[in-house]
């Protein structure tokens, strides 16, 4: 009977544990670096580190990788030949629907060939025109017109809203989102619900304005940047009764501005028909050649006509005056030829019209730079630094760090207000968030109607959240942005001084890295830098409080209540966040993107070293005898 042999075990682990000796003795500090990576992966490690050792890899073995592929090139041309069908068929429209939503109110769906021209008046004359491209869409209508207008589009699937690029593919080639207007957030209420919202926030009511339609920049195969939208709004009986301008600035800021039809001073269009002129205080940056002095006067017409039946072409025109009241500038957006119809398109028309004005929206901001250029070096005019933002305006969208302070601020405010000895209700309002009111109150608040211990507090930039964290008092960082810097708006600032008071925070034991921490930004913390003002607030603080010396200081900083009160989680992201806003204003000038730009070149300088230590161990074990 044969007897099958077991081999033994020991000499393999005798052969590993020689080999682990030979690379201790002989390649100690590669060892050693190899365990300093992996530490650093296991406790620091992303998806970006994964990316970045990938390509890294591919890089410094692309001649063994390019004889794979071309290995597998037979596999996959069948798949690429098909990829390549699709795109030529989506390029011929075969993607896009032909169907058009039914829409049974006044108004239709227009695409809107205009011109835009600018007269720079004072100090120095300029002049120039462009093409531009508007949709026009009646508010309330939500669908597809034949592929060409979408509005608030329904997602196919969830499983394409994983795909990159899936939209591109699968929606209109023109898309109006109600997230790229009015307020930010509350997307689902759609644009009729978000324009009602902002009715109610100027005093008005709804029901008066049942009928609106919309002009616009659309979005172009996902892309836009959209200087201003026009919001006409109509009555019951459909006549045109007011209009918001909603102008946006390329710092992603965004301002309304709501003009009433004064039919007592009608002013008559040259095609006589119903017309707005509207007279309102300039209070938003749009242009570093001008301060916000001075107020606009506003001049359009009634794009639909009677009965909001048809349509009778764009016609607005916008003069900024000076606060002597001397024009300065006019702008002036009007139709080129008759509106287009999308729902009448063919297939052609559709390629036709696309070649002619895809390219509009791309070169919006080149032609800005482009002309921003002219008026700085040849028409030599001043360039004017970027001021706060006031009220009413909506601040630009905030940065990671700045979403990981703002929760902790609000944390630590509700905690204040919680326990302030003063029945208080705090109404706060953040900004480059959902616009939304949060209200914290304190213990002892009984409501009353005479609203005497009510404190409304607005962010008006999310700067704000990233200045704050440099202070080493809480009301000495409130008094200071209120006052000298304006980053937030306080209806009644005398109140402040209940809210930020001494208070008995309950400490658990502080870790040692908490301490590292603590060390660190006490040596990081500086004083914020100034900001720049160039009018006064339209809506300044009834009260001011003097700024308290660091000799006054009281308050419990905003880093001390993290620590003691907050949880393990929220905790670590805010020093995370805290320590690189710090680090940042300390030697970046406040550019944390800089410093993240570093962080991920260290990351790719390790992920480098990582990948040349293993080829380098993979080619001494290949040539150990």
């Amino acid at each position: 009977m044969e007897v099958t042999q077991i081999d033994s075990i020991w000499p393999p682990i005798h052969q590993m544990i020689a080999h682990a000796y030979s690379m201790w003795n002989v390649r100690f500090p590669s060892v050693l670096a190899q365990l300093a990576i992996f530490v650093f992966y296991a406790l620091a490690g992303t998806r970006k580190d994964l990316l970045f050792n990938l390509s890294i890899f591919a890089y410094m073995n692309a001649s063994a990788l390019s004889s794979y592929v071309l290995l597998i090139i037979p596999y996959i041309y069948f798949p690429f030949l098909c990829l390549v069908m699709g795109q030529a068929g989506y390029l011929a429209l075969a993607t896009r629907s032909n169907f058009t939503s039914t829409w049974s109110g006044p108004g239709r769906p227009y695409l809107i060939p205009c011109r835009t021209t600018h007269t720079r008046l004072f100090p120095k004359k300029h002049l120039f025109s462009y093409s531009y491209l508007t949709i026009g869409i009646p508010i309330g209508f939500e669908g597809n017109v034949n592929g060409m207008i979408g509005v608030n589009e329904k997602s196919i699937s969830t499983i394409w809203d994983r795909v990159l690029f899936a939209s591109f593919f699968f929606q209109s080639w023109y898309s109006v989102r109600a997230s790229d207007h009015l307020q930010r957030g509350h997307d689902e209420l759609g644009l009729r619900g978000k324009l009602d919202l902002y009715l109610k926030s100027e005093g008005l009511n709804p029901t008066d304005f049942p009928h609106a339609y919309l002009v616009t920049a659309a979005r172009f195969a996902g892309y836009q940047f959209n200087p201003v939208s026009f919001w006409y709004l109509y009555s019951s009986d459909r006549k045109l009764s007011a209009m918001i301008l909603e102008v946006n600035n390329t710092y992603n800021e965004r301002r309304p501005y709501l003009v009433h039809r004064d039919s007592t001073a009608e002013v008559k269009t040259p095609d006589s028909r119903p017309s707005i002129k509207g007279y309102r205080v300039k209070d938003f940056y749009v242009s570093p050649f001008n301060s916000r002095k001075g107020h606009y006067t506003v001049l359009a017409g009634d794009p639909l006509g009677t009965g909001m039946v048809g349509f009778n072409g764009i016609d607005v025109k916008i003069t900024l005056n000076s606060s002597k009241g001397h024009p300065k500038l006019v702008a002036r957006l009007f139709s080129e030829r008759k509106p287009i119809d999308p729902s009448l398109l063919g297939t052609l028309s559709k390629l036709v019209f696309l070649a002619r004005w895809f390219w509009v929206g791309f070169v919006t901001i080149p032609r800005i730079v482009k002309e921003a250029i002219i008026l700085l070096y040849r028409r030599k005019l001043e360039m004017r630094e970027k001021p706060a933002p006031l009220l009413g305006t909506l601040g630009r969208h905030s940065t990671s760090t700045e979403k990981v302070l703002e929760r902790c601020f609000r944390r630590y405010l509700e905690f204040l207000v919680h326990h302030s000895k003063r029945p208080l209700l705090v109404k706060y309002n953040s900004s480059g968030f959902i616009s939304k009111s949060e209200e914290f109150s304190s213990l002892s608040y009984v409501a009353s109607p005479d609203a005497e211990n009510v404190l409304e507090l607005r962010v008006l930039t999310p700067a704000f959240y990233s200045r704050f964290v440099q202070y080493d008092d809480g009301l000495d960082g409130i008094t200071s942005e209120l006052i000298n810097h304006k980053t937030i708006w306080i209806n009644k600032p005398e109140l402040t001084q209940h809210i930020f008071t001494p208070l008995s925070v309950t400490s658990r034991s502080q870790s040692y890295s908490d301490s590292i921490f603590t060390a660190l930004t006490r040596n990081l913390r500086r004083s914020p830098l100034e900001a720049s003002i160039d009018s006064d607030p339209i809506h300044p603080p009834r009260t001011f409080l003097p700024a308290r010396g660091a000799k006054d200081v009281h308050a419990p900083l905003m880093e001390a209540f993290m620590i003691c009160q907050a949880d393990g989680g929220l905790k670590r992201q805010y020093q995370w966040a805290s320590f690189r806003q710090l680090f940042a204003d300390w030697c970046l000038m406040g550019r944390v993107d800089l410093l993240d730009g570093g962080i991920d070149i260290v990351r790719m300088g390790i992920a480098w070293k990582c990948v040349s230590l293993s080829t380098n161990m993979e080619e001494t074990t290949e040539n150990r005898p």
